[in-house]
Formats: structure tokens, sequence, C-alpha cells
């Protein structure tokens, strides 16, 4: 905590020292950190507030407006959940997230993390909100060789035996510190680090090595093809995706189902000889860009106004690539 005090990151949605964050500030920030980075999240994070400065004003916002604004973001449930979470608070509970951890978790889209970081940072309640880094910080402190994703539960169990009886919201974010500046995945600066002293990893030269990942499954590969289809007016037909399941809510051009072969042969007009590769976190995916005279029902949109569409970074790479 000592040396917290002295070197704590400067971050958007932390509050000044000796103050409590905003609950707004801390659940907007965990939903944005999900599977993302803090250099990346700082825009976006100060792009909503201004737009939204509460969660109330976020609850009145269009799915489509906020789609749009979290383009590029990716892991596009993460906002659809924000939203339906935001109304309830507005809508249900007066604007005003409950401070217990359990409350917390019955919130649209809140799981245990988000739940302990709102309930720690934002109210100080005996807590710990356990992320990469803190899992990190403990895999190396104490040298548990579980590998992940046990190792999970392993971490948090033992760090709840720690909270500390005032600051816990401090002491969460001290240890997302420590792991993200110093306690880092590759080249830790253990000299740096005020718990050298009895951190077993570093006594064991395992520093390094910590903590231990389970073997990684190859990421299988997808195919399908984009049809990219224009007007005499140059415009471009999109479609937009079921508001479920993956891009759920986003535009896109019309494109076939994605299957695990190559499709062989196809009676289209012209195929473009493209093949955009793109990966999502199960899967690569490869598509082939035809050119055709599409009948589908959709929306003609001129390519100087696709930024007032929310398209997932594939159809962006998609169409750059077509256009070209």
């Amino acid at each position: 905590m000592t040396w917290y005090d002295q070197h704590q990151r400067t971050l958007p949605w932390r509050a000044l020292p000796g103050q409590l964050a905003d609950p707004y500030h801390v659940f907007l920030s965990e939903i944005m950190l999900q599977q993302t980075t803090v250099v990346t999240v700082k825009d976006y994070f100060e792009k909503f507030l201004r737009k939204w400065p509460t969660i109330t004003h976020l609850a009145s916002a269009s799915l489509d407006d906020i789609l749009h604004l979290w383009q590029g973001l990716g892991y596009y449930a993460r906002e659809r959940n924000l939203h339906k979470c935001a109304n309830v608070v507005a809508n249900e509970l007066n604007g005003g997230f409950p401070k217990d951890e359990k409350a917390l978790l019955s919130l649209p889209g809140i799981g245990p993390y988000t739940a302990a970081a709102i309930a720690a940072i934002a109210y100080d309640q005996p807590t710990i909100a356990v992320d990469g880094n803190v899992i990190r910080v403990f895999a190396r402190l104490f040298q548990i060789e579980t590998p992940l994703p046990k190792l999970k539960d392993h971490v948090t169990d033992c760090s709840r035996k720690m909270i500390p009886s005032k600051r816990s919201g401090d002491f969460t974010q001290a240890l997302m510190d420590l792991g993200a500046t110093i306690c880092r995945p590759q080249k830790p600066n253990c000299a740096a680090c005020p718990l050298i002293s009895i951190c077993l990893a570093n006594q064991n030269n395992l520093s390094e090595t910590l903590p231990t990942k389970a073997q990684k499954t190859e990421k299988p590969t997808l195919y399908g093809t984009a049809f990219f289809t224009t007007n005499n007016q140059q415009q471009i037909l999109l479609r937009k995706r079921p508001e479920k399941g993956l891009l759920g809510g986003l535009w896109e051009v019309p494109n076939s189902s994605w299957i695990k072969e190559a499709p062989q042969n196809t009676n289209h007009s012209q195929l473009l000889s493209i093949e955009v590769k793109h990966t999502f976190t199960h899967f690569h995916l490869r598509l082939n860009i035809i050119k055709s005279k599409s009948t589908e029902e959709g929306t003609w949109v001129h390519p100087h106004d696709l930024e007032n569409y929310a398209l997932p970074t594939l159809m962006k790479k998609v169409i750059k690539a077509a256009l070209k």
C-alpha cells in the first residue's frame, strides 16, 4: 500500500487519493477492460463519459448509438450487456448501483470480477477483484504452480484471506498496478518490487515461468464468402445482423454461413480474387469476396457515410479490400 501511494497509475476512471470512485465509472471501465488493454480503453472511456456522463444518460441512449461509439473495442456482447445493465440500474434502482457484491452479481453482464471491483473500489467493501495482474502477482509471490484457468480459483481463495479492513479498493488497485507495471508477464522488474523479500518465485528463479498456462488448443479455421454489392450510385448494400450471437446488432455486407471447409465453386458473377483473414477469440476466419448483383433486401450506403454505421472490424476489412 505504501508503494501504491507513491506509484499508482493515473487513470481517467480512478478517484483522487483518499476518495471513493464513482460506481458508474468503475462499472463502465471494467466492462471495457475485459479482453482489452488500458491504453485502448482510455479514449473510449472518455468518449463515453462525454456523451453519456451518468448511468441514466447511458440507459436513455439507443443500442445503435452505443454500438456505433463502441466500434473497435470488440467483444460486442459486452456492449449489449452494458446497455441492459444501465437500464436496470436507471429504471429499477433509481440510478444507483447496489453496494452488496451478491446484489451486483444479479445485474445483467456483471460477473464475479466486475461485482468485486465495483464493491471494493466504489464502496470500499471487504472484497478483492481478481484479474490477470492479481493472479500473476499471487502465483509468483507464493509460487503457486497450479496451471490456468484453475489457478484463478486458488488465487481468489488465497487473496480473500488478506483483504485489509480499510482501503480494500486501494488494495485491489495496488495489486493491479503492481502486476501491470512491475510484475509484468515478460521481464518482470523484480528489483523495483516492494514484495521482493518475500517472493518465493524470485527466490527460486521462477518469476518468468509463473504462472503456468494450460496447453493451448489450436484454433480452427472457418471459411465463407462475402458478397460485395454496389448500385449505379456507387452505394454498397449492407444488412444488420441479428441482435443475439456473434457481432450481434452490427452492420455487415451480406455473407454466407461460415463453415469448416473452403468453398470449391461459385456461380456468382465475379470473384474479386480477394481473401480477407480475421481472427476471433475461438477461431480464424477466411472470407472470399465476390462482386454480386444481389436481390437481398438491405440498406444502400455510400462509402462516405459508412462512418455512421456500426461496422465490426471484419466488415471494415472486407469493404476496404473490395473498394481497392
